[in-house]
């Protein structure tokens, strides 16, 4: 996570944080003299130290000014308005002749008035330092404090990226989906840039990353940074919190599963270890209301960081999920034991290692190695596994005020086998069509990348950007040159200007990713996306934020079989090209507020076509449509409510007598979702709440197809605490 200093007349518009309760720092007993410590904070956005580290300063004062800190508050700062983590300097003073309480300075000024009894007197922050890069265009963020809020989301991040504008789901309530133009296959999931396979637990639950470690998820539709590749369509990014020293926790019981996140520090802040998950107890109440039902999943953090300088940081990362679905029945013949039939089962794991280093000018490196192995069981008894290993490296340093280079290269293996299926006849066609197709290989992908952000104004800023991306597999190989750019200018204090243009590719793909199983084949070439965008951000009163987009992209080289109304099972992958084209809407306050929400619509046209023959994409929604709202009613209590609305997805076939051009849909879909919460605070920044949430509250069921599906409806009913 790279970290820079913001001036006041910065790009983003940020507000400092402010001290608001910053309690005397009792001299230490025994030391004499007068002393200065700087404590580097880190503040959440809600004004608490999140930790506390000591820049420089002795003993016994850095250690007193140190604990002390822990229990300091501040208005949080705000980039455009959006609450933010930061970083920031603070001075403490001591003096020997007042030993009972303490001055804090900054840069210069102090406040000539005296201080109140029990209360330093106010100062200056040295510099605040934003937690993370700038987001280029048609990038779009939720940060946990906002996903908390929202209703449906159920707290987990990534549930958020749905209401997004650009985003189009296949099924309502399920969390896969096109984005502008683009199938859930030809989109990438990364945390802490670790390529993960799959974000829901059993494809409609939870998320697999306990929220408590996700400080936020960005959606990047298109033309995203270099340093991103290997899809062709969107990127979904997250980044993990900022390790914290102090000893905290989070924790939630709901109808269904469990889930705990610990995090605290030694040696003296330098090191810190969290650890977290979450368990289904579904199996044993799925025995008590359907004995033939075995539902079950589960998912694990953990991680351990140390400073071994100021400068230089390890850390060590490690997280997995597994889900299992199944239906058993009695066998025909009695004494035969009955007969399993495994619907669903996924598993993952990621162990990362990595090296920070700053650099001078608030330069930054990390070199990562990643071990990951991920597994599916198919055809109910036959199991597709995947050992990766890989290595990146990234860096960033500024030359100048106005120039900062980025780059770095990445290189993947990851070696495909497949379990034999138990007496399978060898001469089958089923099983020998899957050994051809999926046959044991290691393929390997080795990319480099950079890019250069030009800011030649505090109002204008061009970042030119180049990926170059080399895949082999089974005696085949495919070169993939991505030219970008982005260029963002404000126009008027409260006005900015957005573009981005750029070239991604990516191998064959399915239409819905499978973790454990890839298409073996380079020889039908990569698949290529050209994306653009060009959009106008205006900063409105109340703290209001809206934005207009215009996006078009060409799919080239297509392997999406289902939205091209093709046989996702024919073993030739027929390749198609795809286009989209729409426009995005999205005004929004921060859900974090006392009253926030937004309105997100997309107007789009998705179309495939293949040869001469050219049709709609088969989830093709004309408009999307999500609003919602959150109220802090005081006392505790908190509510919202989440109103969205989809277009029909075609209809095929279209009837003989239909005049030329007809396109059938199917009928316009609107769920509503509801969230409640009471909290109750216990001290400082403790809390237990008791929160009620459900999706799709009126049952209502779409029609996909021509089919009418049962309702997708999901209740959750859970006490969530934080220490």
């Amino acid at each position: 996570m790279l970290l820079w200093l913001l001036p006041a007349t910065a790009w983003a518009q940020i507000v400092k944080p402010s001290p608001l309760e910053t309690s005397p720092v009792p001299y230490p007993e025994g030391a004499a003299g007068t002393a200065e410590v700087e404590l580097i904070l880190v503040i959440d956005p809600e004004g608490n130290v999140r930790s506390a580290a000591v820049g420089s300063g002795t003993e016994p004062f850095a250690g007193a000014a140190r604990e002390a800190a822990s229990a300091w508050r501040f208005s949080p700062a705000t980039r455009d308005g959006e609450p933010i983590t930061v970083k920031i300097r603070f001075l403490v003073r001591f003096e020997a002749e007042e030993a009972e309480e303490v001055e804090t300075a900054g840069e210069a000024e102090i406040d000539p008035e005296p201080p109140e009894p029990d209360a330093p007197k106010a100062a200056k922050i040295i510099d605040v330092l934003v937690e993370a890069e700038r987001p280029p265009p048609s990038t779009q963020r939720f940060t946990r404090a906002e996903v908390r809020e929202l209703p449906g989301a159920f707290g987990d991040p990534f549930r958020a990226i749905e209401v997004l504008p650009g985003v189009t789901p296949i099924v309502s309530g399920l969390p896969f989906f096109y984005v502008r133009g683009a199938p859930p296959g030809n989109i990438g999931y990364y945390l802490d840039g670790v390529r993960v396979p799959y974000l829901f637990h059993v494809a409609a639950g939870p998320s697999v990353v306990n929220p408590a470690l996700v400080s936020a998820v960005d959606l990047y539709s298109g033309g995203y940074p270099a340093r991103f590749g290997r899809y062709a369509g969107a990127i979904v990014s997250a980044e993990t919190t900022e390790p914290r020293a102090d000893w905290h926790g989070e924790g939630v019981v709901r109808l269904v599963d469990a889930g705990a996140f610990v995090e605290g520090g030694f040696a003296e802040g330098r090191g810190t270890v969290a650890l977290g998950g979450r368990y289904s107890y579904t199996a044993g109440l799925f025995s008590l209301l359907a004995p033939e039902v075995t539902l079950d999943y589960r998912d694990y953090q953990a991680r351990f960081s140390f400073d071994i300088t100021p400068r230089d940081r390890i850390t060590v990362f490690s997280f997995g999920s597994y889900d299992f679905l199944s239906n058993t029945q009695p066998a025909p013949d009695p004494d035969d034991d009955p007969i399993e039939t495994v619907l669903f089962g996924q598993e993952f794991y990621r162990i990362d290692a990595r090296y920070d280093r700053k650099l001078d000018e608030g330069g930054f490196l990390r070199a990562a190695v990643t071990w990951g192995y991920d597994q599916t069981r198919l055809f109910g008894a036959r199991n597709s596994q995947n050992m990766l290993v890989g290595t990146r490296m990234r860096i960033r340093q500024p030359l100048g005020e106005e120039v900062t280079v980025r780059g770095g290269f990445d290189m993947q293996m990851d070696r495909y086998t497949a379990d034999p299926v138990p007496f399978a006849d060898p001469d089958n066609p089923t099983i020998e069509q899957f050994n051809d197709l999926f046959p044991p290989r290691t393929d390997t992908g080795v990319a480099v990348w950079t890019d250069v952000v030009w800011r030649p104004t505090p109002d204008f800023e061009v970042v030119p950007g180049l990926r170059i991306d080399n895949y082999f597999s089974v005696g085949t190989h495919g070169l993939g040159v991505d030219p970008r750019v982005s260029i963002t200018a404000r126009v008027h204090p409260k006005v900015r200007l957005l573009h981005a243009i750029g070239i991604a590719h990516q191998p064959p793909s399915f239409s819905v990713p499978v973790p454990g199983l890839a298409v073996a084949s380079l020889r039908g070439g990569l698949q290529r996306s050209f994306q653009a965008s060009s959009g106008v951000e205006v900063t409105l009163p109340l703290e209001l934020t809206a934005s207009v987009t215009g996006f078009g992209a060409t799919f080239m080289n297509m392997t999406d079989a289902v939205g091209s109304q093709l046989d996702p099972t024919d073993p030739t992958l027929p390749r198609s090209l795809g286009g989209a084209k729409g426009l995005e809407i999205y005004i929004r306050r921060s859900l974090a507020k006392r009253l926030g929400g937004f309105v997100s619509y997309t107007l789009s046209r998705s179309t495939r076509s293949l040869g001469r023959e050219q049709l709609l994409s088969t989830f093709d929604r004309t408009h999307v449509l999500n609003t919602a709202f959150g109220y802090d009613l005081g006392r505790g209590w908190k509510m919202g409510l989440r109103f969205s609305l989809f277009g029909g997805t075609p209809t095929a076939p279209v009837p003989d007598d239909a005049p030329d051009g007809t396109q059938l849909r199917d009928p316009v879909f609107y769920r509503i979702d509801f969230r409640a919460e009471k909290r109750w605070r216990l001290y400082d920044r403790a809390w237990i709440a008791l929160v009620a949430e459900m999706i799709n509250i009126t049952l209502n069921r779409e029609t996909l197809g021509g089919t009418e599906l049962p309702p997708v409806s999901i209740p959750s009913i859970g006490v969530e605490a934080s220490l």
